[in-house]
C-alpha cells in the first residue's frame, strides 16, 4: 500500500508549482466570437429566416415557385443601392431625406442623355455625377450651414421634386431602345434565370461593407457619429467626413436611379417617391440605431430584404394587400425590440 504522507516533499513542490492547464474561455472561441462581433445582423437574419417560414408554411407551392424570388430580385438592388449608404449616413449621427428625389434627379438626367441619342456608358456617368455633386450640395447644407439635417433634407426632397415637376410638366421619358444597349446587358439583364442587377448590388454591398468595418473612412465615420469633440481632438476634419457620407449617399441614390430606369425601360417624375420609408425602415430594422456611432451593413442589406419581401409575402400567403402596412409595422416593431435587447449586449 502507497502511503501518500510519506510522498517525496520535492516532488509535491514541484508539482504545485506547475503550469495549470489552459482554459478556453468560452469569448476566445472561434464560433462564440464571431456571433459577439455579429449579433446585430444576425438577430435581422433570424428575422428574416422566421418570416419567411411562416410565408412558406401559409403558401408551400407559391413560395416553392423561382418566379417569385425573381421577382423580388429585380427590384431588391434599387433599394440595397439606398440603403447601405444611408446606413454610413445615420452612423455618422446624421439623417438624409433627400435621397428620393436625388435618385429621380439623377435618373431624370440618365434618361435625357441616353434620349439625345449618347451612349448608355456616359449616360450612367453623368447620372453619378449629378447624384454626387447633389449629395455635396445637401451636405454643404446641412454642415456648413449648420441646420438640421432632418429638416433641411426633408426641404431639399421637396424643393428638387418640385423642380422635376415644373420642368417636366410630369411628363415621363421612356426608353424603348435601352434594351438592345451594351450597358442594359451587362447591368439589368438576366443570366440563367438570376437578374444581372442583384450581382451588381450584391458586390456594392460587399465593397461598402469593407470600407465601412476596415478602411480608414469608414472609421472616421464611426468616431464622428460617436463623439465629434473626441474626432475633432484626434485630428479627424469631421465637416470634411460629413460632407463625404452626404455626397456617397448621393452616388448611391444615383445607382438606384439609374438601376430603376433600367430595369423599367422608362423614366418617372415621382421615381424613387415610394422609397422613403422603406429605406428608413430597412436600415433601423437592420440593426442601426438612431443615436450613432454604431451600425451594419450587412444588417441594412438584410433589413431591405426583409423590408422587399413583406409585400410579397403577405400577397402570396393568400392575405388581402391590406394586412400589408400591419405586417410592415409589425415586423418593424418586433425587430427593433430584439435590436433593443441586443445593444445593450454589442454597443
Amino acid at each position: 500500500m502507497i502511503d501518500f504522507a510519506e510522498t517525496n516533499p520535492s516532488q509535491r513542490r514541484a508539482e504545485a508549482t506547475a503550469a495549470p492547464q489552459e482554459f478556453d474561455h468560452p469569448a476566445e472561441r472561434p464560433m462564440r466570437r464571431f456571433v459577439l462581433a455579429n449579433r446585430a445582423w444576425l438577430g435581422t437574419l433570424a428575422v428574416f429566416v422566421v418570416m419567411m417560414a411562416i410565408f412558406v408554411a401559409a403558401n408551400p407551392r407559391v413560395f416553392s415557385s423561382w418566379g417569385l424570388y425573381a421577382s423580388v430580385l429585380t427590384t431588391l438592388p434599387v433599394a440595397l443601392f439606398l440603403t447601405v449608404p444611408l446606413v454610413y449616413i445615420v452612423t455618422a449621427a446624421e439623417i438624409d431625406l433627400s435621397f428620393p428625389a436625388t435618385m429621380g434627379f439623377a435618373a431624370w438626367v440618365f434618361a435625357l442623355v441616353v434620349q439625345a441619342g449618347y451612349d448608355p456608358f456616359l449616360a450612367i456617368v453623368a447620372g453619378v455625377v449629378t447624384g454626387m455633386a447633389l449629395g455635396l450640395l445637401v451636405g454643404a447644407l446641412v454642415v456648413y450651414g449648420n441646420l438640421s439635417s432632418l429638416v433641411a433634407t426633408l426641404g431639399m426632397n421637396f424643393m428638387l421634386r418640385g423642380l422635376i415637376l415644373m420642368i417636366t410638366q410630369s411628363k415621363s421619358i421612356a426608353l424603348v431602345a435601352l434594351g438592345q444597349t451594351w450597358a442594359y446587358k451587362i447591368f439589368s439583364s438576366q443570366a440563367f434565370g438570376v437578374p444581372v442587377q442583384i450581382l451588381w448590388a450584391l458586390a456594392f454591398v460587399w465593397v461598402c461593407a469593407l470600407l465601412y468595418n476596415r478602411h480608414r473612412f469608414g472609421v472616421q465615420i464611426h468616431v464622428v457619429g460617436d463623439n465629434p469633440d473626441s474626432a475633432n481632438e484626434m485630428g479627424v476634419d469631421v465637416n470634411r467626413v460629413r460632407v463625404q457620407a452626404f455626397v456617397f449617399m448621393g452616388f448611391g441614390a444615383a445607382l438606384a436611379g439609374i438601376f430603376s430606369t433600367m430595369i423599367n425601360f422608362t423614366w418617372w417624375p415621382t421615381s424613387g417617391d415610394g422609397y422613403l420609408l422603406p429605406v428608413l425602415a430597412s436600415v433601423f430594422v437592420g440593426g442601426t440605431p438612431t443615436w450613432g456611432g454604431i451600425g451594419t451593413v450587412v444588417g441594412g442589406a438584410i433589413g431591405a430584404l426583409i423590408v422587399s419581401f413583406i409585400q410579397t409575402g403577405v400577397v402570396g400567403a393568400g392575405l388581402s394587400g391590406f394586412y400589408v402596412q400591419f405586417f410592415n409595422g409589425l415586423i418593424i416593431i418586433l425587430a427593433l425590440l430584439g435590436h433593443r435587447w441586443n445593444q445593450i449586449r454589442y454597443r
